[in-house]
């Protein structure tokens, strides 16, 4: 029995027999290929069963099979039939174009063994309306199942993945990565403490001279500088943060002077005698250990940095005496005798 599946340009609207039809055709082979193409056809696997045809005129007619109440025993069918149009040959000064065509259904068995399937019969209907039927030789269908180990008889569990050995290639990526972020990290690091560097410097250079002067002073207290091969490191380092404070005290240009140039421009300033010749005597004293290889004594060196603090922090004092004595003198408009009034009140309370 035949009946209307599916057509091609036209659906026929009732259903023809094998016997309504003039002639049986001989038309080659069905194919028989697995969707998932493999050595064997195993249990449950799906394949497609069907016939390939070309050279179709265009407007011809199909009928199909209908496998609704059985199709082979031990066989089933998954997919009913589909036409698929696999090329397109177009004719000349308008001819109507032939068609190579590919119809099938999906099959499947859940049982091992042979199954002779049974033949393709199609009804093809020409444009003109001629009819005949198109037999297809069947295929054989081999199902197997997995082979038990004979050895043993016992089915082995699946296998699990094989673990292959890591390449070069593959771990670059990573590495490289890592590299970069430890990179950047490091990069990052690197700015932030060149800021707070900058930064602390900038406010280190807005301190008042005496403030910088004393803590560089305050490095070289106690006697771990004291040694005969530390001396020299010693005076630099105290003459230097005495010139620095000179620089910004007095705008002289310490740095680039000799101890002679130096207490030659100090000459004149408002400088205590005593504090001008113990620092002179100190400079001095250093000049002798840098460049005349003069070993200093202990109590020398232990009167070295009290004797630079004392002429940091003397020479500071008399600024701020200075600038005190300059505010009282102009900040009062009635003279000498509105600052002589205030004792005279004080006593007379007292």
């Amino acid at each position: 029995m035949l009946a209307l599946m599916l057509a091609g340009p036209v659906l026929l609207s009732q259903p023809v027999h094998a016997q309504d039809s003039t002639s049986v055709v001989p038309a080659g082979e069905a194919f028989l290929e697995q969707l998932q193409p493999r050595d064997s056809v195993l249990v449950a696997d799906q394949l497609r069963y069907g016939f390939e045809l070309k050279d179709v005129k265009e407007g011809t007619d199909f009928m199909f099979p209908d496998y609704s109440e059985g199709f082979c025993p031990g066989v089933e069918i998954v997919s009913p039939w589909s036409l698929d149009t696999v090329e397109v040959h177009k004719g000349r000064r308008k001819a109507p174009s032939k068609l190579d065509i590919r119809g099938s259904v999906t099959i499947t068995s859940f049982d091992e063994g042979k199954y002779e399937l049974p033949p393709v019969y199609i009804v093809r209907i020409s444009p003109d309306g001629v009819a005949d039927t198109l037999a297809f030789a069947p295929k054989v269908l081999d199902v197997r199942t997995m082979p038990v180990d004979t050895a043993t008889f016992q089915i082995h569990d699946i296998k699990g993945q094989i673990q292959y050995p890591v390449e070069f290639r593959e771990v670059f990526p990573y590495l490289a990565g890592a590299l970069a972020l430890v990179l950047i990290v490091l990069l990052a690091i690197y700015l932030t403490r060149k800021y707070f560097r900058k930064k602390s410097e900038a406010e280190a250079g807005r301190e008042p001279a005496h403030i910088k002067a004393l803590r560089k002073l305050d490095k070289f207290r106690g006697d771990s500088f004291w040694a005969p091969e530390k001396q020299k490191s010693f005076y630099s380092g105290i003459t230097d943060a005495l010139r620095e404070y000179i620089v910004s005290r007095y705008g002289v240009s310490a740095m680039e002077m000799t101890t002679k140039e130096i207490f030659d421009s100090l000459k004149g300033r408002d400088i205590r005698p005593d504090l001008y010749e113990e620092a002179k005597d100190l400079f001095e004293r250093a000049d002798y250990v840098k460049f005349a290889k003069y070993v200093a004594s202990q109590q020398e060196n232990a009167s070295a940095v009290p004797s630079a603090v004392k002429f940091v922090t003397m020479t500071y004092q008399e600024e701020l005496d200075a600038e005190s004595a300059g505010t009282d003198g102009t900040s009062s408009g009635k003279g000498q005798d509105a600052a002589v009034a205030k004792p005279l009140d004080r006593k007379e309370e007292v």
